[in-house]
């Protein structure tokens, strides 16, 4: 490894920007190419990894017993912590009471439950025993009205016991899904459940005597847990997530940021664990390097963010996570809060985002902040992975610093780039790389590996500089959802939706591009209904209808829409019109998934009568903002 890498920065100054001191590795990259073919790894090997995931817990229960692994506010307030001794011990007990239940591979544990302590014990209890478990998004239960998706990741895994965090808040859920064959286990009092729940606490009371020897026959090979994909394209599949996979990727993670080792890491962190960068990432990073996860029941949605924001006044963190909507929302309110700058600025060392691009506006707004009142910038740092890779293959340790930029491959990730297209597909090779989907007999495996065994992401990359690879990469876009417009020219869909929400932060969520076939591209607008309030002077009570027909917002977009065409560079990244969506994407209709990313294609099946009336030039649609000179550019008025 390289000591440091040189970084530029798209922010202009007098001279080059100081950062806060962070150990980040640098490694050489070793570039090929072969014929339309580009291959790119690191020079140097990955370094060894422990067989299993627990050998940490073990280690750290041996090393610093008394050290929280985990935190979480309790009902006072205050925070209840759980140690690496507590955490061994509780493993040790609870991984007993699975195996005197007959639980395996083919009868795995689920969990519906969010970020929790019992959470995080029935996991490392059951990796202990050698059980697999699942964590299931709790959406399909809370949030879907007919629970599809919990009923088909329940048929997929046939657990032999679900695990719930409060039986009444599940019940309706579990009693529609799950068999009374399955035993159902509760953290908390089930009260009048309509079918026998066993108590947490009773696991917790089995004397461990042969899980130990269990343990030590656990495989690298064997599985830990399975997660499934957001099904974005089509129904979640679960991924077969071994110890190597875990392992590995943790110590491509510890090579990349040698921070890591430097002090154990401290995480205020609420990505949801039944999600692979909540749960795999970021859980590891603690567990893996001896540091501690304070649990943050809080998130950026609404009110949540408060919770958030009072988390962060009282715990800093030395490396901070979040979507870009989350940084967003903590860039302004850390210009305006001096006791969380205090508490957050005091001791963080990176930032970190994933799950969608941060725009270079909210990119730079941060940066502003954090010289403002540091004195210096902290980098930024991102990455690109999925759940498939468990889930990081490549960080942005490179020499460029801004919005879009993904990076260099990890050590021990063979990164290909394969043209499809008009495009080059990312595809990856490694330890931490799945063997292929779980009982997904649909799902073959010449579409996911290629001839060479190469897993086929369906992520497009290119180049900061062709002429440079070493460069390293920048996102271009999901492949599936690229089009051709009825001129037969394609229209690049990831970079297009990148480009209109960083152009209309704060006011849009999200974007699909609608024009498949037709004469020019159009836009369906999800706005930020409470920034759209603000903006059109509205109370918090208007609804959806009223916010996005006010015009001050019209007026805005409108803007946006003549902004975005004046730096357009041909027809296929001109807009020629925008609807904005009153209604939300729906999570029963496969229109987001309960991560929240949205699927284009869904949208675009489930609206197809309201992109057809909004493409129809022979007559007006009032509810469409048209580009300046359009036929019907006065419905827009």
């Amino acid at each position: 490894m390289q000591s440091e890498p040189s970084i530029t920065s798209s922010s202009t100054g007098t001279g080059p920007p100081r950062y806060r001191a962070a150990r980040v590795g640098a490694p050489s990259i070793r570039v090929q190419r072969q014929g339309e073919h580009w291959y790119l790894n690191a020079a140097e090997p990955l370094g060894s990894y422990p067989e299993c995931l627990t050998d940490r817990l073990e280690s750290g229960a041996r090393m610093h017993p008394e050290r929280w692994l985990a935190a979480r506010r309790g009902p006072d307030g205050n925070w209840i912590g759980l140690s690496y001794g507590q955490a061994f011990e509780r493993a040790r007990r609870i991984g007993q009471a699975l195996l005197t239940r007959d639980l395996s591979v083919d009868r795995p544990v689920a969990i519906l439950s969010g970020n929790d302590l019992e959470h995080l014990q029935m996991a490392l209890g059951a990796m202990w025993a050698g059980v697999p478990y699942a964590p299931i998004s709790p959406a399909y239960a809370l949030v879907s009205t007919d629970f599809g998706k919990l009923r088909h990741t329940l048929d997929v895994l046939t657990p032999g016991l679900l695990f719930v965090s409060d039986y009444g808040q599940y019940a309706r859920a579990i009693e529609a899904t799950v068999g009374e064959g399955v035993e159902v286990v509760s953290a908390t009092d089930a009260g009048h459940a309509q079918r026998a729940v066993t108590p947490f606490d009773t696991l917790l009371h089995t004397n461990p005597t042969t899980v130990d020897a269990v343990h030590a026959t656990v495989s690298a090979d064997a599985i830990a847990k399975f997660l499934f994909t957001s099904g974005s394209t089509k129904l979640p599949k679960a991924v077969p997530t071994t110890h190597r996979m875990l392992c590995s990727n943790q110590q491509m993670l510890r090579e990349t940021f040698p921070e890591f080792a430097s002090e154990p890491p401290i995480l205020v962190d609420w990505l949801p664990w039944n999600h692979t960068f909540g749960g795999s990432h970021n859980v590891g990073i603690a567990l893996y390097n001896g540091g501690t996860l304070y649990i943050d029941d809080g998130k950026p949605v609404g009110t949540m963010f408060e919770e958030t924001l009072r988390n962060l006044r009282e715990i800093a963190p030395t490396i901070y996570f979040n979507v870009p909507k989350g940084w967003e929302e903590l860039a302004i309110s850390l210009e305006h809060d001096a006791p969380l700058r205090e508490t957050f600025f005091s001791r963080v060392k990176m930032y970190f985002f994933s799950g969608a691009g941060l725009s270079q506006a909210a990119w730079d707004r941060l940066e502003r902040v954090t010289e403002q009142y540091c004195g210096e910038r902290i980098r930024i740092m991102a990455g690109l992975g999925m759940t498939e890779t468990s889930p990081s293959c490549l960080f942005t340790t490179g020499p460029i610093m801004r919005a879009g930029y993904v990076g260099v491959p990890a050590p021990g990730v063979t990164l290909k780039l394969a043209p499809v297209g008009e495009k080059l597909e990312a595809r990856y090779r490694g330890p931490h790389v799945m063997a292929g989907y779980w009982r997904a007999a649909d799902a073959g495996l010449s579409a996911m590996f290629d001839q060479e065994g190469f897993f086929c992401s369906g992520d497009a990359l290119r180049f900061v500089d062709p002429q440079q690879p070493e460069l390293g990469l920048v996102f271009d876009g999901r492949i599936a959802e690229d089009f051709k417009l009825s001129s037969g020219t394609f229209v690049s869909v990831g970079p297009m939706r990148a480009r209109v929400m960083s152009a209309g932060a704060p006011y849009v969520r999200d974007v699909v591009v609608t024009g498949m076939n037709r004469d020019d591209v159009g836009l369906l607008v999800f706005p930020r209904l409470d920034d759209c309030r603000r903006l059109g002077e509205l109370p918090a009570s208007a609804n959806a209808s009223v916010a996005i027909a006010a015009p001050a917002v019209r007026a805005y977009f409108s803007a946006l829409l003549g902004r975005l065409n004046q730096a357009a560079t041909g027809g296929t990244t001109s807009i020629a019109r925008m609807r904005l969506m009153h209604d939300a994407p729906s999570l029963d209709l496969g229109e987001i998934t309960d991560k929240g990313s949205i699927n284009q294609r869904a949208v675009l099946a489930n609206r197809k009568a309201l992109v057809d009336a909004m493409h129809d030039d022979t007559r007006k649609d009032p509810a469409v903002i048209y580009a300046k000179g359009r036929r019907a550019d006065e419905g827009g008025r």
